[in-house]
């Protein structure tokens, strides 16, 4: 019997010491960032936009780890967020917009011509919801099993109000911190309670955060706060640790972050992009206190930091300017097939792995999210009742010259976003091969074929001059889309699926 004991507890030594000798992951996930949004070039060189911007801890991270310019998500949210957790791409867990805060409401800005196809509407389920993606183990729960203190702080969205996925804790996470199912704060005010007011409450109101009721203590602020917080028990324990710290900024409402504005004020911004650019400076201070924490409690050298945007910056409506000119020389913005909806900022620091100041262009995915984590934390995954379209960009961060061209990224948004249909903000499919990348655009029937090499901001439609491109691209696209079972629009007047790519 004292053997078995002694046994026992070789074991759980072992254990403890395996675990402590994994590296702490942090996923840093801004909302609704733009590609441009910040001093630190993701381009080739410092452009206007990034001068408008102040983000001396971006600086500091891209000078420490790798700098994707090539990295890709979904055109809006909840497929983004849906993505990262499974390593499947939308248009197989049919997560193609984002979720409503209450169950089976669609969300799709009606539309006389097409009707939305019969998608997941309340996003991501651990059990049997209806009209949900059914994951049995997210990534967050994978962690967890492998002995990883799981936190999420800030926004979740990864499921309607009552789904299994609308609460964090359902998913894997053993705490959570003011994520539910809502999408955008009520309120980025402390002292409007984070919407939390009587008589004015709604669903976007921030729960958890009573603490910072009645205090000038901006939203970004306080959810920093507490993921430093809810380190704390990790740290003193000495459990590895993955916090998910989802702000809510820099989504609307785009309310001025007073820390920073005047700032902006200054340089001759008109007041709506004065505040969102305050909204931005306080996500970079966020960046920079966790930074500083690391290092102040010691842990900084066996800590991942992943910093990466949900989807391309707002820029159709909501901004000040001139409409679809924010992400410039990006096309487009969020909602959009253009590279200005979905090309993100990405960086990546792997203190021991990642060579400091690095930059690559290969193009990775959002579903690379998931696999990456894995291979980081060495974890060999057992589950194997999910299909995963993910692949590993650890080998990037070893490689920086690594190149693969013969990938195929795939972006399917069967849906109308908004009122305003231009800049491919509604009904398409998008294919990235090498430098090539064709959008179908499904109202129009029409394909458009760029050289993202040349023409960075897609104003020169080759479709007429390329048609072998096309032709290839199109079969490429449609064998893809076939095969995750992607959903396609109906034609209300004939009650017919729009066609495929290479159909037309």
């Amino acid at each position: 019997m004292k053997s078995i004991y002694l046994y026992l507890f070789f074991q759980l030594i072992c254990f403890n010491v395996f675990a402590q000798n994994k590296p702490n992951i942090i996923l840093f996930l801004v909302d609704d960032m733009g590609w441009m949004d910040t001093s630190q070039p993701f381009g080739n060189s410092t452009m206007p936009l990034n001068k408008q911007f102040h983000t001396p801890n971006m600086e500091r991270m891209a000078k420490q780890g790798v700098l994707f310019s090539n990295a890709y998500v979904n055109a809006v949210c909840t497929p983004t967020r849906t993505s990262l957790i499974t390593g499947s791409s939308s248009a197989r867990t049919h997560v193609t917009n984002w979720t409503s805060i209450h169950a089976n409401e669609q969300t799709d800005f009606p539309d006389s011509v097409l009707k939305t196809p019969d998608w997941n509407v309340n996003g991501l389920s651990t059990g049997a919801n209806q009209q949900s993606f059914l994951i049995k183990k997210p990534l967050p729960q994978i962690l967890k099993e492998a002995g990883y203190f799981t936190i999420h702080v800030g926004k979740a969205h990864w499921g309607s109000l009552g789904t299994s996925g609308s609460d964090p804790t359902e998913l894997g996470f053993i705490v959570n911190i003011a994520g539910s199912s809502l999408g955008h704060p009520q309120s980025y005010l402390g002292t409007d309670n984070y919407g939390n007011l009587p008589g004015k409450t709604t669903f976007n109101a921030v729960p958890d955060l009573q603490q910072f009721y009645g205090k000038d203590i901006f939203l970004t602020e306080a959810l920093t706060q507490k993921a430093k917080k809810a380190m704390d028990y990790p740290i003193q324990h000495q459990k590895p640790f993955f916090l998910s710290l989802c702000h809510y900024a820099v989504h609307l409402p785009i309310q001025k972050d007073n820390r920073f504005v005047d700032r902006y004020i200054k340089a001759g911004l008109d007041p709506t992009e004065a505040a969102y650019a305050s909204l931005i400076e306080g996500m970079d201070k966020s960046l920079g206190d966790i930074m500083d924490f690391l290092e102040k409690k010691g842990i900084a050298k066996n800590t991942i930091i992943i910093f990466m945007s949900d989807n391309g910056g707002l820029a159709n409506t909501g901004r000040g300017g001139k409409p679809n000119t924010q992400n410039y020389p990006l096309r487009g913005g969020k909602g959009s097939a253009y590279e200005g909806g979905i090309r993100v900022p990405l960086m990546v620091k792997w203190p021991g792995v990642t060579k400091p100041n690095q930059r690559t262009n290969q193009y990775v995915m959002v579903e690379d999210f998931f696999p990456s984590v894995l291979e980081m934390a060495a974890i060999k995954e057992v589950d194997k009742s999910t299909i995963r379209d993910g692949k590993s960009y650890v080998p990037l961060l070893k490689n920086v010259s690594y190149a693969d061209t013969t990938r195929a990224l795939i972006f399917h948004y069967p849906h109308r976003w908004t009122k305003n249909e231009n800049e491919a903000i509604a009904w398409t499919s998008a294919i990235r091969l090498g430098s090539w990348k064709l959008i179908y655009l499904m109202k129009k029937k029409q394909l458009e074929l760029y050289n993202l090499a040349s023409d960075l901001s897609e104003t020169q439609n080759l479709a007429q001059t390329h048609p072998n491109i096309v032709a290839q691209l199109a079969k490429k696209l449609g064998e893809e889309l076939r095969s995750r079972s992607a959903q396609m629009p109906i034609w209300k007047a004939t009650g017919k699926q729009v066609a495929w790519p290479d159909e037309l």
